[in-house]
């Protein structure tokens, strides 16, 4: 009896060695350039697998194809040691593979609650009934979503959360993670560390994509590097170090830190540009009132829920504040109120959005074609006749300055990796020639060579004598970049801080407090 007990826990130690997902010598070309090539990648049972790389690198590329959304062009797939050949995500899900993107894939039209149930309906469905399974289960997570409410209504962070409900709810034995916390919040993230940990107890298999190298560091089991396509080096997370990724990442050693404070030139109070004086919408903005001087860089910190992104917006014209007692927004002392975003363009404001896929560029042109749609968004960029040769010109200007990857110029831009696709926003808006530039979130999803370009290209755009106003949930990025710190809660301006006497501490307790 007892060699038989032991003969079982040989076998099932075996079985948990065995790789339940592999992928042997994949490769992908786009327009005869390589995505991935020849990249040998396992997974095993109960495993959570890092995978990291500077966008570009071919993360998102390897995961679409496990997950049946794109093809290898060559190479193999095998789960649970059979040979596998995808052709379409819904193939992958009956192996059991479920893939959270870091654009969100949820239907805008439907319920919460619906995009859960999504793919496995039944004849017919009561949407109490389908409501109230729903609730227990994003109640079970730690989701605080109605399930009621149609996505096109919920912000980024509940959108993932309800991508992440639907892996749980379709039982899904590999799990792809791409970018799962780059929209919630400190606290939000540890619950879903949490989450990742139980599912992981429960022999779950986690594939987890992200540009925070401290939680991959933190939450994984082995880290694989990819750069330029390759595959770089695969190790036990516990025999890595932050900057050794980093090194393997990039090829090179990096000189300073990402989020290090840079030296920043003193900067001389210009013109005042924007004024806000008690700006209210609703309950999420309440007379909220700070200006903005030409040449400096503004950071906003904040919490979610905090209305630093509606009033953005509201500046910007697309969303409206309070028609009676709202408020007044002033550009260079004149009362502004936009009905529509186009003549916020006319006057040279530029908003930068933090849902690139949604609202940042159009996914089925290419570079050039995005970047000269944007010029011709504006007043003197109008024209009924379309240059080729104008086109080109501003692209390529674009193309040089932010860095982007020339090599993709012909890809469609959903073809491009996150990273190029955020320069492609930039490039975008700032082919406008706008003196009043808002970035919402501008690294979420960047990889951590690019984003010292944005972080310069912003720093440009101030010494070149634009005001500048950076919104961002992370707070190490906020003191980089910022010249004045502003921490909004509850839909006001709670503190106003000079960076150098600016700490992580103190904007937090401003935050919460």
């Amino acid at each position: 009896m007892t060699d038989t007990i032991a003969l079982s826990d040989v076998v099932a130690k075996a079985a948990a060695r065995e790789p339940v997902l592999r992928v042997v010598g994949g490769s992908k070309i786009y327009g005869g350039v390589h995505a991935i090539e020849g990249v040998d990648f396992d997974l095993h049972p109960g495993e959570v697998h890092a995978l990291v790389g500077e966008n570009g690198a071919g993360k998102s590329t390897l995961c679409k194809a496990i997950a049946g959304a794109i093809r290898l062009t060559s190479g193999d797939l095998f789960v649970d040691g059979k040979r596998v050949d995808f052709e379409q995500p819904r193939d992958a899900l009956a192996s059991g593979i479920c893939m959270v993107y870091q654009e969100t894939s949820l239907v805008p039209t439907m319920t919460a609650a619906q995009n859960i149930e999504l793919g496995n309906e039944k004849l017919l469905t009561r949407f109490r009934t389908l409501n109230i399974q729903a609730q227990q289960l994003l109640q079970s997570l730690n989701f605080h979503v109605d399930p009621a409410t149609p996505v096109a209504l919920l912000g980024t962070a509940k959108k993932q959360m309800v991508e992440i409900a639907r892996a749980i709810y379709n039982k899904a034995r590999i799990i792809i993670f791409d970018e799962p916390t780059a929209s919630l919040t400190p606290e939000e993230i540890v619950h879903f560390f949490h989450l990742v940990r139980d599912l992981r107890a429960r022999g779950v298999a986690i594939i987890y994509i992200s540009h925070a190298l401290e939680e991959s560091l933190q939450i994984a089991d082995r880290i694989t590097v990819l750069r330029d396509g390759r595959l770089v080096i695969t190790a036990p997370a516990k025999s890595l170090t932050r900057d050794a990724l980093v090194q393997h990442m990039v090829g090179r050693q990096v000189a300073q830190a990402i989020y290090g404070r840079s030296e920043k030139p003193a900067h001389h109070r210009r013109e005042k540009v924007l004024t806000v004086e008690n700006v209210t919408m609703g309950m999420v903005v309440k007379n909220m009132s700070f200006s903005v001087y030409a040449g400096e860089v503004v950071g906003i910190a904040g919490l979610i829920g905090s209305g630093r992104t509606e009033i953005a917006k509201i500046i910007f014209g697309a969303l409206k504040r309070n028609l009676v007692n709202g408020g007044t927004i002033r550009l260079r002392g004149k009362p502004i109120r936009y009905r529509v975003p186009r003549q916020a363009i006319d006057d040279g404001i530029a908003y930068i959005t933090e849902d690139r896929k949604a609202n940042g560029f159009f996914e089925t042109m290419i570079v050039d074609d995005n970047v000269y749609i944007g010029k011709l968004a504006t007043r003197l960029g109008f024209s009924f006749l379309l240059s080729r040769a104008r086109r080109s010109k501003l692209a390529n200007y674009w193309v040089e300055r932010l860095k982007i990857n020339a090599l993709q110029r012909k890809a469609r831009i959903v073809e491009l990796s996150g990273g190029n696709q955020q320069k492609v926003v930039l490039a975008k808006s700032l082919g406008q020639d706008p003196s009043i530039i808002i970035f919402d979130e501008p690294t979420r999803g960047v990889d951590v060579g690019t984003i010292p370009h944005i972080h310069a290209e912003i720093r440009r755009l101030a010494d070149e004598g634009k005001a500048v106003v950076v919104i961002s949930s992370y707070l190490p990025e906020i003191l980089a970049v910022s010249d004045r710190i502003l921490v909004a809660r509850t839909g006001r301006i709670v503190a106003e801080f000079d960076a150098a006497d600016a700490t992580q501490d103190k904007i937090l307790y401003a935050a919460v407090h």
